[in-house]
């Protein structure tokens, strides 16, 4: 508390008082500012981080349109190799079919000579024939089996086969 009849001086500089004198600071301070450019020099910066920042969504909009377009392209790819394989696989069946059944036939109008070629001889002799009918069937079997695993085994199907187990991975 003061005391009555005591006076207070402010204090003061150059006959200014303390506040006029922070306001006099600020005005100097804020012309040197203006006078060295600095609000300009700001907005520059600004200006140019913004400017890289609208370049790089640009560039990240162009990679994600580019990454739609691939994986468009390459699910088109696998659907199509998807079609592929099962053709593959059905020619395959029929191949095989067709195959199976001509060996069927061969063997039997082979049975059919062999069988009255035997009635012809004596029973030595058909002892003999049975055995080379029965060796003749297993050649004939065998490449019958030998032609069928290498038509329905070659490179083509043996990539149809990969890329199917392949696109089957995919699809789990």
């Amino acid at each position: 508390m003061r005391e009555a009849g005591t006076e207070v001086m402010e204090p003061s500089i150059f006959g200014l008082a303390a506040p006029a004198i922070v306001a006099l600071a600020m005005i100097v301070v804020i012309v040197i500012l203006l006078w060295k450019k600095v609000p300009g020099a700001i907005g520059r910066s600004l200006d140019d981080k913004i400017a890289a920042i609208r370049a790089s969504l640009d560039e990240a909009e162009a990679l994600r349109g580019d990454a739609e377009a691939l994986k468009a392209e390459y699910e088109a790819k696998a659907k199509a190799s998807a079609v592929d394989a099962a053709a593959m696989v059905e020619r395959a069946h029929h191949e095989a079919e067709a195959i199976v059944a001509k060996a069927k036939a061969d063997a039997e109008s082979l049975i059919e000579r062999r069988r009255k070629m035997a009635e012809d001889k004596i029973a030595a002799e058909e002892r003999s024939a049975i055995a080379e009918l029965r060796a003749t069937t297993a050649r004939a079997a065998a490449s019958a089996t030998a032609r069928l695993i290498a038509e329905r085994h070659d490179a083509g199907s043996d990539k149809a086969l990969v890329d199917q187990a392949i696109s089957a991975l995919g699809r789990r």
